[in-house]
């Protein structure tokens, strides 16, 4: 029976919200758009004429005969070496060629405390690896796993670059996944340090390899696993091709969903993930992603003398929220993707947040009574008819797009501020001109 694999950084990650559609990290913001446009094989990839020979060798099967490897401007990349039909079967990788928490060491993974998890194990299993160099079985695999300096993830930025997305939830993420990265390695040391080879292996060492297991693994009923060669295939947000696991057979497997020239790039899907969760998982960015959002937060002011009953209301008759990866939001969090435009295109704004937008605006007891016997007349759910009082709702909206607006402005003063006086000063030095006029 074959599964569905999906990339664990939909299983392990909050929500979070685009930094704004200026790309922020210095490298992304002028390379990353015309790379995802950018065609063409280059084959000069070191290694890679090996790496297949050596994978089917060590699987004892064939992997592929249509697919092999080169660089792309997204870097290691997988091209189509034939012609391809829609429902080929591209690539078939064996359960005992792909790297899992139980290549750990039976010595290592005995003394690790219990509360070790999974991507913990999987990213220690590649550092001992690496550490065995030449003599690992898996040499020519870790060789390819990218190195400090080649990762763009934010977990990666200096200080002085994650300022420029400080007004993103992306910036407490970044420093929430950093911080747990930073407690799984203090919870490990002393493992590592009962082994001479090991305990050299420095903080950056392990997030490299925690990074390698979150942007490349996949899970699957048989658990977390890196499959050699698959992880090699570029993200494509339209595609419909995905891992799928076969446990009778044992074997990963990737079919085509689209037709294929021989030179041309062969892609697959990781999801349907915003920018702001390739950004911090994979650590690159979409200009055109069908998939992008933004979460938009909105509280109850404190000096409300209404406070306490809207609390009351939001609590029992507000559906729980999910943004489009199925996490919950805090409460008071929401989810905008594709605003609805004259071509009938996206989904305008949620309903709860023009719900919430029009208790806000209750100004007394009674308008917020009405609202809830509203709710108990249809759905249960609270405030989703316009308000019967136009000139409320107008105001309800007048909110909204104020306070939508104003974040966007501090997502552009964010930037201006921090990257254009160092990178661009003429352009700063005219903007601060037009500021004090």
């Amino acid at each position: 029976m074959l599964h569905c694999g999906s990339r664990i950084s939909k299983l392990c990650r909050s929500p979070v919200t685009p930094p704004c559609n200026f790309p922020c990290r210095l490298l992304i913001n002028f390379e990353f758009s015309s790379l995802f446009q950018a065609k063409g094989l280059n084959t000069s990839d070191e290694g890679s004429d090996e790496f297949l020979p050596w994978l089917e060798r060590k699987a004892r099967t064939k992997i592929s005969s249509m697919l092999l490897i080169g660089k792309s401007a997204y870097g290691r990349s997988l091209f189509a070496s034939e012609n391809i039909r829609t429902g080929d079967c591209i690539l078939k990788v064996p359960y005992s060629v792909e790297i899992t928490p139980e290549n750990l060491l039976p010595k290592i993974r005995a003394i690790l405390s219990d509360k070790i998890g999974t991507v913990s194990k999987l990213a220690i299993s590649l550092l001992v690896e690496r550490k065995m160099g030449q003599s690992s079985g898996w040499a020519p695999y870790i060789c390819c796993l990218p190195q400090h300096g080649e990762i763009h993830s934010t977990i990666f930025w200096s200080e002085y670059e994650l300022n420029m997305i400080c007004q993103s939830s992306v910036y407490q993420e970044t420093l929430n996944q950093k911080a747990k990265i930073e407690k799984d390695f203090a919870a490990v040391v002393p493992a590592l340090q009962q082994f001479p080879d090991l305990e050299s292996i420095t903080l950056q060492d392990f997030m490299c390899a925690y990074f390698s297991v979150t942007s490349r693994a996949w899970d699957s009923t048989k658990g977390l696993s890196l499959i050699p060669f698959t992880d090699f295939m570029n993200h494509d947000g339209v595609s419909k091709s995905i891992v799928l696991f076969d446990d009778d057979k044992m074997f990963s497997e990737v079919i085509a969903d689209r037709n294929y020239a021989p030179g041309e790039e062969v892609l697959i899907n990781y999801g349907k993930f915003p920018n702001a969760m390739l950004l911090l998982d994979f650590g690159f960015t979409l200009p055109h992603n069908i998939h992008d959002q933004v979460q938009i937060q909105l509280s109850i002011p404190h000096d409300d003398n209404l406070r306490e009953m809207k609390l009351e209301l939001l609590q029992h008759l507000t559906p729980k929220i999910k943004d489009a990866v199925g996490f919950n939001c805090p409460e008071d969090a929401f989810i905008i993707k594709e605003v609805r435009s004259p071509r009938g295109k996206g989904k305008g704004l949620p309903q709860a947040l023009r719900a919430f937008a029009r208790l806000l605006c209750c100004n007394s007891s009674q308008e917020l009574s009405d609202l809830a016997m509203e709710a108990a007349q249809i759905d249960g759910r609270l405030a989703r008819r316009p308000l019967k009082d136009s000139r409320r709702e107008f105001k309800a909206h007048k909110m909204l797009s104020s306070h939508i607006t104003q974040l966007m402005q501090k997502y552009d003063t964010a930037i201006r501020v921090i990257y254009l006086p160092l990178f661009m000063p003429q352009i700063y030095e005219g903007w601060g001109e037009l500021r004090e006029d």
